[in-house]
């Protein structure tokens, strides 16, 4: 890789959910796994709370310490996820990101080029994405079915407390670029407060509709 490469454009998809989610970002080379779990994170509004890992050529990348406080002891071995950069792949390398192990929200990664940009990147950005990812802790793939159709039937019994639990509103088409990338800019801070719903539609202002 040339010194004068500085930023990896990165293409991040939902496995499993059509049509597709995902997003695309410009991200530092430099940055490590950890800092790209991150931006993942940040980029599809995870609220990070889970287990995850980086699964690359059929090896297991994530935090160590995490990954092994309770694993067994056939579980394969986790490679620290800070020693690798996104610097060190190839155009067109492709692996996972698990996020949750009990909804396993497996998403497809894809290192589609890299750039030397004019001015190096300080943090990520988001270019372009579609549809909103499914809320947390919904139940996976078959949970976020099932939560579609609740939300899409008013006489469905379940509906008025599923509609209160997402926060009273849920478009899976929603997706806002500036939002995001806005997200995507504090993707590395720390402690940094997530949304707990997805926004929700402004009202038409009735002096220009």
């Amino acid at each position: 890789m040339f010194e004068a490469v500085n930023a990896g454009e990165v293409r991040v998809s939902l496995d499993e959910i059509e049509p597709e989610v995902w997003r695309r970002l410009v991200l530092p080379s430099r940055w490590n796994l950890e800092q790209l779990h991150l931006a993942i994170q940040a980029a599809f509004n995870w609220w990070n709370y889970h287990l995850h890992e980086f699964q690359i050529g059929g090896l297991r990348y994530g935090d160590v310490e995490l990954l092994t406080e309770d694993a067994f002891d056939d579980d394969p071995r986790v490679f620290d996820f800070r020693e690798v950069r996104l610097r060190d792949f190839e155009e067109g390398a492709m692996f996972n990101y698990l996020y949750d192990f009990g909804d396993s929200w497996l998403h497809s990664v894809v290192i589609e080029k890299f750039a030397a940009l004019d001015v190096a990147p300080k943090h990520g950005t988001c270019i372009d994405g579609a549809r909103a990812r499914p809320p947390e802790d919904v139940g996976g793939v078959s949970g976020y079915e099932r939560f579609l159709e609740i939300m899409s039937d008013e006489t469905d019994p379940e509906h008025a407390d599923t509609k209160r639990w997402c926060g009273g509103h849920f478009d899976p088409e929603w997706f806002d670029l500036a939002v995001v990338d806005k997200d995507m800019r504090n993707a590395l801070r720390s402690n940094v407060k997530r949304r707990l719903h997805q926004p929700k539609p402004k009202r038409n202002d009735p002096t220009t509709a």
